[in-house]
């Protein structure tokens, strides 16, 4: 997992690894942590993302809670057609901005 800040805008952008899953969890949590309060702009790049599993829907749903909620902004961008699918049918659309 990569995380890099803007200079331009301060929005934090997050590269998400192949698998998308609980082995990644302490690694996750450990960059949410450090974003408490410090962005309410957060990019998560799935571009290299081929699997996601359960965890991973509560961990970008903690991530959003974590840069405000409602008043932040998460956006899921370069999502793959499973990965997509996997979105729709957890409704996430409706909780963050999803790019294709």
């Amino acid at each position: 997992m990569e995380v890099s800040e803007s200079q331009f805008d301060g929005a934090i952008s997050i590269s998400m690894p192949e698998r998308f899953d609980m082995q990644i969890h302490r690694e996750f949590i450990d960059v949410q942590s450090s974003l408490r309060g410090r962005t309410s702009e957060v990019r998560v790049d799935l571009a290299r993302t081929l699997y996601m599993d359960s965890s991973a829907l509560g961990m970008l749903l903690m991530l959003r809670e974590a840069v405000g909620g409602e008043a932040g902004n998460v956006t899921l961008a370069n999502c793959g057609p499973e990965i997509s699918k996997i979105l729709q049918i957890a409704n996430f659309e409706t909780l963050f901005s999803i790019e294709r």
